[in-house]
């Protein structure tokens, strides 16, 4: 049975993509995990097809994925966030939050203030326009993910939420163990 783009459905109704199923099998020339190799492409697939809606969305209104980001972040603030913590956040490097906050800035949405907790230090803040710029998008927002996830009951998006958090932690702790052993040698 055809589905959406080239996807397929395997004997047990359950949904893959014969395309990278094939360049995954050729690539660990059956000596690997095919199966979690085939989930690893999903993921991706599932993330570019999900950032593509997010960027749709945002470019089209003037603002980069990456902005919307921290604009979200911010908007769910009472207090401005550093750049480390929006950073962190976000999985990325200050230096691309400081790029992100310098055109919102500069666009009005964002305003740097300092930090009542420390002199040295500045915290990112939502301007009244960011936050309707954020208001504004939320509709169109909830209605994009609402048609990303059609079809999901909300059991099945508490467990694909869970599985794709399982996933981030294992990547953490492998890369914290990458990092100690690294720095024992």
């Amino acid at each position: 049975m055809k589905d959406v783009d080239n996807f397929q459905r395997d004997p047990d109704g359950f949904l893959y993509d014969p395309r990278a199923r094939a360049a995954m099998a050729q690539f660990i020339g059956g000596d690997g995990d095919l199966l979690a190799l085939e989930a690893s492409a999903a993921v991706r697939t599932a993330y570019h097809a999900v950032e593509r809606m997010r960027a749709h969305g945002s470019e089209g209104r003037g603002v980069s994925a990456g902005a919307l980001d921290v604009l979200i972040r911010l908007s769910g603030s009472d207090q401005g966030i550093s750049i480390g913590e929006l950073a962190r956040a976000g999985g990325v490097s200050s230096r691309n939050v400081t790029g992100l906050v310098d055109t919102l800035e500069r666009d009005g949405l964002v305003r740097r203030v300092p930090d009542p907790k420390d002199r040295r230090s500045v915290l990112a803040e939502i301007t009244a326009a960011g936050q309707a710029w954020v208001d504004a998008f939320r509709k169109p927002s909830q209605l994009a993910m609402r048609a990303m996830f059609r079809g999901f009951t909300p059991e099945e998006l508490v467990v694909f939420r869970d599985l794709c958090l399982r996933m981030a932690a294992n990547q953490q702790r492998l890369a914290d163990h990458l990092r100690q052993n690294g720095s024992q040698s």
